[in-house]
């Protein structure tokens, strides 16, 4: 039982990270080359941070 949520969090993470990155890019965000790196070097940390603080500053 334990494994099927450990796969379940794993795909939602991954899908997570895919959207930021994707919303990211098309975003009119003056900073979105800091915050591709941002995302991509901090996994889950950096895709929540941008959903928190990066798409409010692009909106």
């Amino acid at each position: 039982m334990n494994n099927g949520l450990n796969y379940f969090l794993s795909i939602l993470w991954f899908v997570l990270w895919i959207v930021a990155i994707v919303d990211c890019v098309k975003s009119s965000n003056p900073n979105k080359v800091l915050w591709i790196i941002v995302i991509i070097l901090l996994p889950f940390l950096g895709s929540i941070l941008y959903f928190m603080l990066g798409r409010r500053t692009a909106a």
